[in-house]
Order: C-alpha cells, then structure tokens, then sequence
C-alpha cells in the first residue's frame, strides 16, 4: 500500500468511524441505503448510522399515560446535562466497536471518549495502518479524532484529525449528510424523543439493571430504515441503559449504551494546532 493510498484509507476510514460513533456513543441513530461512506478513495464499505425520521414520515405523537412517563424521563435526562457514557456497537461484518467517556450537554455537545476497534473488516485495516484505539473529543462546532503514530508519519507528523461539523455535510456520497445537527443534538434525552415518536411504544416492566431497579421501555421507530429502541429508566427518570437495532447493507447494526454519574464535571480541551490535521485539507491533498 503507498503512503498516498494508506492516507486516504485512514482518514477515510477515520471519517466512518465518527460517522458510527456518533450515534453509537451518544444518543439515537438509525441506518441508511446509500452503500457506505464516500471520500475521494471511494467507499470504504460501512454504512453509517443516519439521522432518525424527519419529523412528516413519523407517526403522531404518542399521548397519555405512557407519554407523560417518557417525557417526565426526556426532562430529567436533558436538565441532568451530562452523564458518564459505556457503549459497544456492532455494523455488521465491518466495524464493531467499544467507547467510553463522559460526555456534557448543557451547551452543545462536549466531552472525551476513548474508542477502541474490538472487530471488523474496517478495524482490520485500521490495525494494519497502526491504529487499534483512538480518543475522541466533542467540541460544539468539531469533532477531534486522535490517531496512531503510523497515521502521523503520513500527514506530518500531527496525530489528531479535526472535523468540523459543517464540512463534513459536504463529503461525497452523502455520508455526512444531517451530521452537523445529529452531532448536536445526540443525547441521551433525545433516544427519548424519538422513542416518544414511536407508533407502538410500551411499558414492558420493572427489571434489574446493573444492579439498579428500572422500568424497561421499547418501541419500533422510522427511518431511512426501520429500528426499535429500548431504554431503561431508574426511579430519578434517566436512562440507565440503551439498546437500537436496524440493519445496515453489512449487516445489523446494534447500539448499547449505559448511563451513570449524571451531572459530572466534563471539561475538554482542543487538541494542539501544531498537532492536528484539518479533514478538508486532508481530503484537499489526496489527490495531490
């Protein structure tokens, strides 16, 4: 593989990777039909996680009893403004992947999650090229991705990539399409929005999760594809733990997502300018 090719494998790859944990670390997703992630190397292959519905192609929203809980749970999850985050995604036979942090919300969203590559074909090449794990870092306006010192050695010897949201829209293929918003508003209270949108929504009752008592929640949502979400909510009404399903052009795509620490301190830092990487130029140099 030449340096050119390998560069334009990782950051493609990389661009997937944000695309997936986007959704996967913090809050709903769905999935789409467009085939994969497009740069200018082509399609890696993954097809990302997608904004839900818009709001025309849901159903109408759900009244009564079990409304009111749900959105007693929205209000608690979203005054809380930040929470302690465990995820694993699985994406067919492409990526599965592990994340964990803490993550804020009270102004956009902010935070820091350690992401490790635990299978799939992409985490195969990410291993090849160096790269097994990264840190993640939420900034209200970008998305800062720290790579291995193989990645740097090709792009200067600066080991973070930043994107900002607003670039991203414009990556080919539409991969990037709706993300500066989804990035914006994936939070935990919104897997609650857009469970409340669900035309079949239920109680399924009281379990043990993690040790704590909990009500169980499920429901079947639209999208560009359809997927259920299960959420379950303490007695204080935040979600303790989150589970989507949908299917992608690899495979099933499957989110779970733990909650804890609510209100936690969460602080993060830009990455040093000397040290970082901008996507667009990134993609503005390959085919150089």
């Amino acid at each position: 593989m030449t340096g050119t090719t390998a560069r334009r494998t990782v950051v493609s790859i990389a661009v997937s990777a944000a695309l997936a944990c986007s959704t996967a670390c913090t809050g709903p997703g769905g999935s789409d039909d467009s085939g994969g992630t497009t740069g200018p190397s082509g399609p890696t292959g993954s097809t990302a996680p997608s904004a839900s519905a818009a709001p025309s192609s849901r159903p109408p929203a759900l009244t009564g009893a079990s409304a009111d809980a749900l959105r007693a749970v929205e209000r608690a999850t979203g005054r809380a403004g930040s929470a302690r985050v465990e995820s694993t995604t699985v994406m067919g036979r492409e990526l599965s992947l592990e994340a964990a942090g803490a993550l804020g919300w009270d102004d956009g969203l902010t935070g820091t999650l350690t992401i490790t590559y635990t299978g799939g074909t992409t985490a195969e090449t990410m291993r090849r090229l160096g790269t097994t794990a990264m840190e993640a870092r939420y900034l209200p306006d970008a998305y800062y991705a720290r790579m291995g010192d193989e990645f740097a050695e090709r792009v200067g010897g600066r080991h973070w990539i930043k994107y900002v949201y607003e670039d991203l829209e414009d990556l080919g293929g539409g991969a990037g399409a709706g993300f500066a918003d989804q990035m914006r508003n994936t939070t935990p209270n919104q897997a609650v929005k857009l469970l409340l949108s669900a035309g079949d929504v239920r109680r399924v009752g009281a379990e043990t999760t993690r040790g704590r008592r909990t009500t169980h929640w499920s429901g079947t949502v639209g999208g560009a594809t359809e997927q259920t979400v299960d959420i379950w909510v303490d007695d204080r009404n935040l979600l303790v733990k989150k589970v989507e399903r949908g299917r992608t052009k690899t495979g099933e795509l499957t989110q779970t997502a733990y909650y804890s620490d609510y209100g936690v301190p969460v602080s993060v830092a830009r990455p040093p300018t000397e040290d970082t990487a901008d996507f667009k130029e990134l993609l503005a140099s390959q085919g150089s």
